[in-house]
């Protein structure tokens, strides 16, 4: 919940900052993030998790890819890499699988709310690159996820 809250408030900072009439600028260490950085924060930060063995996105996280949405038609110079996570359980294919069809469920329902398909790609890690190391259901539960790692600015 302290994320969303968080989240929210950096969304607003970057919207405030979007209705203004000058065009952002590069920041300088006097002045702070500028209003990219922190555009490219928000996105990095919101991760996604999935049910055991399924790809589709839960209701509780389509307020977090409505805000990237959001962001990524605003700043159209970002690109973004979505990596689709598995847990340890399943063959290395299988996982390689799922993992990518994790991620592609949050590419086309990115590009189903407007941003454009040239600032997303995806790729699956499977169960290559777990988030908690581990056995039992809150270790996997964790490492089935979507990460969103801002590649260009």
């Amino acid at each position: 919940m302290k994320s969303l809250k968080v989240i929210a408030l950096l969304f607003m900072v970057v919207f405030a900052a979007a209705c203004s009439k000058t065009a952002p600028v590069e920041s300088t260490p006097e002045q702070g993030p500028s209003a990219i950085d922190v555009a490219a924060q928000t996105i990095s930060d919101g991760i996604i998790y999935f049910d055991f063995d399924k790809y589709d996105i839960k209701d509780e996280y389509r307020e977090i890819l409505n805000q990237k949405a959001a962001i990524m038609r605003q700043f159209p110079s970002i690109r973004v890499r979505i990596e689709g996570h598995t847990d340890e359980r399943g063959t290395q294919e299988y996982n390689l699988a799922l993992g990518e069809r994790r991620a592609k469920a949050a590419y086309e329902y990115l590009v189903l709310l407007g941003v454009n398909p040239n600032q997303l790609e995806i790729i699956s890690y499977g169960k290559e690159q777990p988030i908690v190391e581990g056995t039992g259901e809150s270790v996997w539960s964790a490492n089935r996820r979507d990460n969103f790692r801002v590649i260009a600015r």
